[in-house]
């Protein structure tokens, strides 16, 4: 008769349980280590899920609405140099127009006139990738028609001058905060457009052309225009301010919305990522009681009634 192992059925099922159990807390931990997440599926974070993906799509908001206020910075960056530009021309219109009524000498006024005319429709038919800054809704045309002064002149007002949209572009920068960006090349330009109109008209007409020696006439005219070309540049210098406080404005938004994106990151990855230092403890703990187990069945497989015989 065979003498049988003390071991049971019982014992063996006992073992095999703790040995799965064993691998099972092993491959969790070995997970958690390698990819540095607690759970690689919705069902490892339990009730926790609802709350972690509704700080995710926060986050990933916040981010996208950052984007979107960096490209608007950028463009309101662009519309400050080229009002920047504007002003000048504006403030060398004022000058030219000054120095020729002090001079009482007009020699070279319309020409002189003609170049920054030039310039103004240059920057006011400013291109970037996405069209014609200051386009409106009509981006894809240039918002100035005209490019020198006859034409100018020959016009019943500048209004035709114009091609640009009527809507300004705006873009939003968070849940509930939209910044205008835009700007329309009518509403920056009129001003110094209709002084350039008055001159190449007066030029054109009845007491002109300009010359050498100034008439009496052409002097009054040149003296009351000082004042209107001073007008037109401080027209363009309130429309680069309102430009600048946006753009402050959006550089607020900015710094608020990478804040609000790293608290919501921080709080997904307070719900989601694993203490590495804790994981690698027991990531060995675990190897450790896998190894006990296997050990311990060995063991017992091996015991029988023999070993308690004399």
């Amino acid at each position: 008769m065979a003498i049988e192992r003390v071991g049971t059925f019982a014992s063996t099922q006992l073992l095999l349980s703790q040995i799965q159990r064993a691998e099972s807390n092993l491959n969790t931990t070995d997970q958690q280590v390698a990819s540095g997440k607690l759970a690689d599926n919705y069902s490892g974070y339990g009730d926790k899920t609802a709350l972690m993906e509704a700080a995710r799509s926060s986050a990933a908001r916040a981010d996208a609405n950052v984007a979107s206020a960096r490209q608007a910075s950028t463009r309101l960056d662009l519309q400050d140099s080229l009002l920047s530009q504007l002003g000048e021309v504006a403030q060398n219109v004022r000058e030219t127009l000054t120095k020729a009524a002090a001079d009482q000498d007009a020699t070279s006024l319309m020409t002189t006139l003609q170049g920054y005319f030039a310039q103004a429709v240059q920057i006011l038919n400013s291109k970037d990738a996405n069209g014609y800054i200051f386009g409106g809704d009509n981006n894809q045309v240039p918002p100035v028609t005209v490019s020198d002064l006859s034409q100018l002149g020959s016009m019943f007002g500048v209004s035709g001058a114009f091609a640009n949209g009527s809507v300004k572009t705006s873009v939003r920068v968070g849940d509930n905060e939209t910044v205008q960006v835009g700007l329309l090349a009518s509403d920056i330009g009129t001003q110094l457009f209709s002084l350039f109109q008055q001159v190449q008209q007066f030029d054109s007409g009845f007491n002109g052309p300009f010359n050498a020696k100034t008439s009496a006439s052409q002097q009054s005219f040149l003296e009351g225009t000082i004042q209107t070309a001073a007008n037109a540049a401080t027209g363009v210098n309130a429309e680069a301010a309102g430009n600048g406080i946006r753009y402050k404005q959006v550089q607020d938004s900015i710094t608020q919305l990478q804040s609000t994106s790293t608290v919501y990151k921080g709080f997904v990855s307070n719900l989601e990522d694993v203490d590495m230092a804790q994981a690698l403890s027991k990531l060995q703990q675990n190897q450790v009681a896998l190894q006990a187990a296997f050990q311990m069945t060995s063991t017992l497989n091996q015991i029988s009634l023999l070993n308690y015989l004399n």
